[in-house]
């Protein structure tokens, strides 16, 4: 029934199965793509959450939301099962080399309690200890009042380091605007890894110094500061034994909750549950958006094949005047439609690995980061070809009632 063979008669055949092929294959590259860099996205940072070296974020709205973050954290210490609180502030600022400034951001930590609260994957990435003087930052802090004396150390990531050459031993001027005279000098006591491509070249360029250094530089630390003593998270690690159940764990939350009644408490247990179902309602609302693709696909596949039972009418009445059965004709109808739906499909398939690989290649760098971790996951991606070709049937079918229900004496005319 297929007319793929060569010879003029046959060419608008041949543009009518192509363009079926061709417009499954558009449909079906959509939900591939959508899916797949979806599913990657949502599959990445389900893995971060996972392998967190802390369990409990608390967090507030606004920027750098939360106050008074070094007595806070005495406060969850003093928890029974708690290991770790590390608050930490995140400002972008200035770095001044003697070639010039660049942004960089800026994340203030609390030495002793910062390194804690790493994954196995980011623990690898510092020196521990963490190179930055006073472990606990109580020195310069000194109760509130920032007037003990600082050390001025600063971790730089290895991106820095390697563009603007420096090295440990050096001095680096940080600012909080692009103005060299207002910095403050710092000593470069230790280097950092951090992939160029996770948060672009302003996270890639980035400085780790001591918490109340940063606030005292930016301007929340304590005393007429609109937000004095201020960071933006406290991640709380926990012992093993409470890490891993997540009834102790969701006690343990309620604890630190209780203690900061008006701040956001969340679990990393919590969260993963929430991104799970998350990425399964989107993984849903990808398909949904893409059956109209689809519909329209299939739709067409039906009247390429009603217009192939419509071109094969006289054969047809002749196959079945000689007695050939109805079932053999439908069947070869259906054959027809689903061997063009799955052409379609794996060109779909194909056509949207093409279209993440060159979004991941040549588009800015946030498409291009999602697309970079796009998983094409075979259970998916089989599970809708094979939607495809069992939609295929149902254009087949009408095509073959079409078919069947013609006179025979009509088809013969």
């Amino acid at each position: 029934m297929m007319g793929w063979g060569r010879g003029r008669s046959l060419r608008h055949s041949r543009l009518q199965l192509v363009l079926a092929v061709a417009a499954i294959a558009t449909a079906v590259a959509l939900p591939v793509v959508l899916v797949s860099v979806g599913g990657g996205v949502s599959a990445h940072e389900l893995a971060n959450l996972q392998n967190a070296g802390y369990q409990i974020v608390v967090s507030a709205a606004g920027l750098h939301g939360i106050t008074h973050s070094h007595n806070y954290t005495d406060q969850i210490l003093s928890i029974p099962g708690v290991t770790a609180a590390s608050p930490v502030l995140s400002v972008t600022i200035d770095a001044f080399t003697h070639s010039g400034g660049t942004p960089v951001l800026a994340e203030g930590v609390i030495p002793d309690q910062f390194y804690p609260t790493l994954g196995p994957t980011e623990s690898g990435l510092f020196p521990s200890p963490l190179p930055l003087g006073d472990p606990t930052d109580d020195v310069h802090f000194a109760h509130g009042t920032y007037s003990g004396s600082a050390t001025y150390d600063v971790l730089v990531s290895t991106p820095y380091a390697a563009a603007h050459s420096v090295s440990v031993g050096q001095q680096l001027v940080l600012s909080p605007v692009a103005n060299r005279s207002l910095g403050t000098t710092y000593n470069v006591t230790g280097t950092f890894g951090v992939p160029p491509t996770v948060l672009g070249p302003t996270g890639a360029f980035a400085v780790l110094v001591p918490l109340s250094d940063l606030q005292a530089m930016t301007g929340y630390a304590g005393g007429s500061a609109v937000a004095p003593d201020a960071v933006d998270t406290i991640e709380v690690a926990a012992t093993g034994s409470i890490a891993t159940n997540p009834s102790a764990l969701n006690d343990l939350r309620n604890e630190v909750q209780a203690l900061f009644p008006y701040y956001g408490v969340s679990s990393l247990t919590q969260e993963a549950q929430q991104l799970q179902s998350a990425s399964g309602v989107l993984t849903g609302f990808y398909l949904a958006l893409s059956s109209v693709g689809l519909s329209v696909g299939l739709l067409f596949l039906a009247l390429v094949l009603l217009r192939r039972v419509e071109a094969d009418r006289r054969s047809i009445g002749i196959r079945r005047a000689l007695g050939i059965s109805g079932r053999s004709i439908a069947g070869e109808i259906v054959w027809n439609g689903a061997t063009l739906a799955l052409m379609g499909a794996a060109a779909g398939v194909i056509g949207g690995y093409l279209i993440v690989e060159a979004l991941a290649a040549w588009t800015s760098s946030a498409v291009q980061e999602a697309a970079q971790l796009a998983v094409f996951d075979p259970v998916i991606l089989g599970e809708l070809v094979a939607g495809v070709v069992g939609l295929s049937l149902l254009a087949g079918a009408v095509a073959t009632r079409t078919a069947l229900r013609m006179p025979i004496s009509e088809a013969l005319r």
